[in-house]
């Protein structure tokens, strides 16, 4: 049935009023948010809450802003508010409000490095802890003074490493694991699912990253808390303390309630007996722009965060936890950058513990292709690791902590062999097969020695063919250095320095600087940094695009699975999550991973 030209001009208008009104809406949004932006008092503390899981960097969604939804606290975010509240007159002291942040022992010393880059404006800072463990009191003791309230703990016990091995379980399945890895004394990724126990190489690397950790953690506390390290040592080993014992041990400045720490604010700051100090969060600081404080202005340097597991496709989140790195998403805002000659260099903030070979490899002929264009600098977080070194190794300069995790160059392939698993369900099932190879990637079967033979011959030519040449090339070494560094042996970020591997140390901002002096740009002022890709605009959030459909059901799938595994517990979303990627192996994708997920207590 035709509609009538009556209706096709209310159903025109219809559109167009509720159009105006969707426009006027997000207008009025804006105003309220731009009127709605918190003053600064005078002679304020900053209070910063540390705590979280502070994902490297998290977009801000203005409308969400706007409608007053609370904004996740990304660690970037922490750094940025930092850096203005060192420029901000208004800003009298920081109140470092430190509970359990989710944040590895790369980025704790990347704050430590902020908090004393903060220090230099001569501003006081003060950190409190209910409950203080080894990494809490790590970052605390950057700070002038440390507190605990009196019914406080300080857990500083010394460092426990965990490695888990799930081979008990797939064993009661049914399920085996069948590997190929390079590097068989360090390319460890694959013994959680073919060991029981720690091989040499794995306890090997661990032993050598727990002394590098002690090393900057009981150098830390001996500087900062007037004690030779032999002391620290001997503190540590009779811990835990409560906060009288800790204040006795010298570890702490006092025993006091939060309130109470605001009165030792008041008399730093030099408030009139009776005045209440006056505080500032920062949630509410983070809507004071940074240009308006003199700061993120000027040229225009791309930051762009390559931060969790590497996949193809698109970036995303992981329903068992974490961030996914997308190497659709990354090349696209690496060629973005590269095209734009407006951005005069690029810094990638790598994040991750490596993943797809074939993702790395995209993501590596991006950033080859732009620094034929402009300067590329890497700034490695916690951990730029197989995958996540791949991706950093031509970058014209790559910059780590001491404490961050990277190397790990090497391979391996594999897939699930569940023929036992569906015997024990009583499942059989049998191939028709056209061609020598047709069933190379048969889930009920092993490889034959000729299928094996193949897979070896794939893998080897990943290692040496691609991985090797660009790591030599990229670190102006020759392969067989490469081959010695490789391996799939992990090293902290003081050994890769040792080595060859990387060539400075610092964080992201440090990153920045070289990448300002590699492009020719004022080492005295500042830049603008335009992370990419940029956040969408408030429609395409809302409704999405034709191009991000699918990405949209993706989420979507990706959100449902999230809510079923919140549920489990913490270690078992850690096996799930490095099983979503050894499930890519079963089509024949090679992977760059760390060879342990490392978590240093």
């Amino acid at each position: 049935m035709a509609t009538s030209k009556g209706t096709k001009i209310f159903l025109i208008v219809g559109g167009i009023i509720v159009a105006l009104v969707i426009v006027g809406l997000i207008g009025l949004f804006l105003l309220a948010d731009t009127l709605g932006r918190p003053s600064v008092p005078e002679n304020a503390v900053l209070v910063l809450n540390v705590s979280g899981s502070l994902p490297d960097y998290v977009p801000e969604d203005e409308l969400g802003k706007a409608l007053g939804i609370g904004q996740q606290q990304s660690f970037s975010s922490l750094l940025t508010q930092l850096r203005k509240a060192k420029v901000d007159k208004r800003v009298g002291g920081l109140m470092l409000d430190i509970n359990f942040p989710g944040i590895g022992w790369g980025k704790a010393y990347e704050l430590r490095e902020a908090i004393a880059d903060f220090k230099q404006s001569g501003k006081p800072v003060y950190a409190y802890m209910e409950i203080g463990m080894n990494k809490e009191y790590y970052i605390a003791t950057a700070a002038d003074k440390v507190f605990l309230p009196p019914p406080g703990d300080l857990y500083v016990n010394g460092f426990a490493a965990e490695a888990m091995f799930y081979k008990g379980s797939l064993d009661k399945l049914g399920i085996e694991a069948e590997v190929i890895q390079i590097g068989p004394k360090y390319k460890n990724a694959p013994d959680q699912y073919t060991k029981k126990e720690m091989g040499e190489g794995q306890r090997e690397v661990i032993n050598a990253v727990l002394d590098e950790y002690w090393g900057k953690f009981t150098g830390a506390i001996a500087e900062t808390r007037k004690k030779n390290v032999t002391d620290v040592a001997a503190i540590i080993d009779n811990a835990p303390y409560s906060a009288t014992q800790a204040k006795d041990q010298g570890l702490i400045d006092g025993a006091l309630y939060e309130e109470q720490v605001y009165e030792e604010f008041r008399k730093a700051l030099g408030y009139k007996e009776g005045d209440k100090v006056r505080t500032i969060r920062a949630s509410q600081y983070r809507d004071i722009p940074s240009d308006s404080l003199g700061l993120n202005n000027g040229e225009r340097v791309a930051v762009i965060f390559a931060s969790g597991a590497i996949s193809t496709g698109s970036s995303s989140d992981s329903a068992f936890g974490g961030q996914m790195v997308g190497s659709d998403t990354v090349v696209k805002a690496v060629n973005d950058a590269a095209n734009d000659t407006s951005i005069k260099a690029i810094v990638l903030r790598v994040d991750s513990p490596g993943g797809s070979a074939l993702a790395s490899d995209l993501m590596w002929y991006a950033i080859e292709n732009a620094k034929a264009k402009k300067p590329v600098v890497v700034s490695m977080g916690d951990v730029a690791a197989s995958g996540g070194y791949y991706i950093s190794t031509n970058a014209n300069k790559i910059v780590a902590e001491p404490t961050t995790i990277t190397g790990s160059i090497g391979v391996f392939m594999g897939k699930p062999v569940v023929k036992g698993f569906y015997d024990w369900l009583g499942i059989t099932n049998e191939y028709t097969l056209r061609g020598k190879n047709a069933g190379i990637f048969r889930e009920s079967e092993k490889w034959t020695p000729e299928e094996r033979a193949k897979m070896e011959e794939q893998t080897n030519g990943i290692y040496f063919n691609n991985f090797l040449p660009k790591v030599a090339k990229g670190r102006n070494m020759d392969a067989e250095k490469a081959n010695s560094l490789g391996q799939g042996r992990v090293w902290t970020g003081a050994q890769a320095k040792e080595n060859g591997l990387i060539d400075e140390f610092g964080g992201l901002e440090k990153a920045i600087d070289i990448a300002k002096q590699l492009a020719n740009l004022p080492a005295d002022k500042d830049v603008r940094r335009v992370v990419l890709p940029a956040p969408k605009p408030f429609f395409e959030q809302w409704f999405g695009g034709n191009e991000d459909a699918e990405i949209t059901a993706t989420v979507k799938e990706a959100e449902a699975k999230k809510a079923l595994v919140q549920a489990m517990p913490a270690e078992m979303r850690k096996a799930f999550r490095y099983a979503e990627l050894m499930d890519r192996m079963h089509n024949g994708e090679a992977m760059f991973m760390l060879p342990f997920e490392l978590e240093i207590k």
